[in-house]
């Protein structure tokens, strides 16, 4: 085993001794991860690495088998979530969501968040290929990063989790602000209705965990950048 499969495995080692991969605590059961294995690539042709309760795929019920495409609508219903990937990005979908993916053969253009929650990590990209987040209330530039979005018709919450994003209220141009964090430095709020250049405002960490990123970085090949810092837990304690 490499020196990064030995950091990612003290990394997860952390991460369960939190307790937060339970049904409980997170709406999953990884077995796998119980037993002290690390969460691998999903294999060529798989989009799914796990599904609970009620999700539906383009308007068909969905399974394990079910391939996403770059071009899908994916619906949860309650008490469901869905963990999935599509090309070199990978999410989490928690209950009571819809999302409408955009993009070309396996490559995502954009997402849009109709309501719910959903938490991402995406792949670095080509200046022809930017990724965009979308809801009733806000638009978000990303840049290869890790991103929790909430979205109703009041406002939107977003966490960059690390990278750089642009975050524009579509109500008020005006309302304009580019973040780059290391460790969910920036959580903001959109809001659908405030002052003229007062729309985006500051907020707290919510909802996402770093175990759950570690989570769907591993299944496209990759680690949380934190994860190697050597300063984890002094980071957690400084967020949650």
């Amino acid at each position: 085993m490499d020196e990064v499969d030995n950091r990612r495995r003290r990394f997860l080692i952390r991460a369960l001794s939190y307790g937060l991969f339970t049904t409980s605590a997170a709406g999953l059961s990884i077995p796998a991860w119980s037993m002290g294995q690390i969460p691998r690539e999903l294999p060529p042709g798989k989009s799914i690495y796990r599904l609970n309760g009620d999700v539906r795929v383009d308007d068909r019920p969905a399974n394990i088998d079910t391939r996403i495409s770059a071009s899908s609508i994916i619906e949860t219903g309650k008490q469901s979530q869905l963990v999935f990937a599509v090309g070199r990005d990978a999410f989490i979908l928690r209950s009571n969501s819809r999302v409408e993916l955009q993009g070309n053969n396996a490559v995502l253009t954009s997402l849009r968040l109709i309501t719910g929650k959903i938490l991402s990590v995406f792949g670095a990209r080509k200046p022809s290929q930017p990724m965009g987040l979308k809801t009733t209330v806000a638009t978000i530039g990303i840049r290869g990063t890790g991103a929790y979005l909430e979205a109703d018709p009041e406002q939107t919450y977003i966490c960059t989790c690390y990278g750089k994003a642009d975050l524009a209220s579509i109500a008020d141009p005006a309302s304009r602000e580019t973040v780059t964090t290391r460790h969910h430095d920036s959580p903001r709020y959109i809001l659908a209705s405030a002052p003229v250049g007062q729309a985006i405002k500051s907020a707290p960490v919510i909802n996402h965990t770093d175990e759950e990123l570690e989570l769907i970085e591993s299944i496209v090949g990759r680690s949380v950048p934190f994860a190697f810092s050597g300063d984890y837990d002094t980071l957690r304690k400084n967020k949650y």
